[in-house]
């Protein structure tokens, strides 16, 4: 394999085990005579020696980053390349994150199915297709069933019916063997329907203020439970003591 060098045409190639990293150019990899300069700010100080560019990166303790590599002359601008790479990371990871991929969610049918078991199906469709999932519909024809293929079309067409408010007929139903396939697609993307999930939740959650206001009644209803619950320690029935020693003789001594 030909060995790639620093005057490749704009970009640098780091080579780690079988990856590639590509990079822009930077201070001194920058092999032209002079680049039309951007400064830090983003204001334009025009074309100049590349040895100006250096001089400029250095005394500004920046560095002179190749951003344009394909104009005539290259666009450079002063930045701090660490942090420019670390924001472009955390940019990057924050759109992963968001990213959204549809997945095909597959519901099947028996040709003869009872009404609690379409419910259910159906169900299940619907929550696929609120999360902005596809949902790909298939009916098993078991032996001659094969042989009445307008039934499994009328049970796909209720099928879309009964989910029409969440989803729409990407494919109509085609029989292929001992199936027929329809496939629904949602209305709502998978990126809004995470978003409209997050406002529901955020609407379900009590605020700050209710919660602040509630702390006190709870307090309260817990502490006349205790007290409720709490046994009384004193009896109705008990004699009171007494500091006399006459009070506890016999009647008979008492009178003597």
């Amino acid at each position: 394999m030909r060995g790639l060098t620093d005057d490749s045409p704009f970009t640098e190639f780091l080579t780690t085990g079988a990856r590639q990293i590509s990079e822009p150019r930077i201070n001194e990899r920058i092999r032209v005579p002079e680049v039309r300069l951007v400064g830090p700010q983003g204001e334009q100080v025009g074309v100049v020696r590349i040895e100006d560019a250096l001089r400029l990166a250095t005394e500004s303790d920046l560095d002179l980053v190749e951003v344009a590599p394909q104009a005539k002359p290259p666009v450079c601008k002063l930045m701090d390349f660490g942090k420019y790479k670390y924001e472009a990371a955390v940019k990057a990871r924050e759109s992963r994150k968001n990213q959204s991929t549809t997945v095909l969610k597959e519901v099947r049918f028996r040709l003869k199915i009872d009404d609690h078991d379409y419910n259910t199906k159906v169900g299940h469709a619907r929550r696929f297709l609120e999360a902005g999932d596809k949902v790909k519909a298939m009916i098993q024809f078991r032996g001659r069933e094969q042989q009445r293929p307008e039934m499994g079309v009328r049970l796909l067409q209720r099928f879309s019916q009964d989910v029409a408010d969440l989803g729409a007929v990407e494919s109509s139903p085609r029989q292929d063997g001992r199936h027929m396939v329809m496939v629904i697609g949602p209305l709502k993307t998978k990126a809004e329907a995470k978003a409209a999930a997050k406002n529901q939740a955020k609407k379900e959650e009590p605020s700050e203020a209710d919660a602040t206001a509630e702390a006190p009644k709870v307090k309260n209803e817990r502490r006349s439970r205790k007290n409720a619950e709490r046994l009384p320690t004193e009896k109705k029935d008990a004699t009171p003591l007494s500091n006399s020693m006459a009070d506890y003789l016999p009647d008979e001594l008492k009178n003597l």
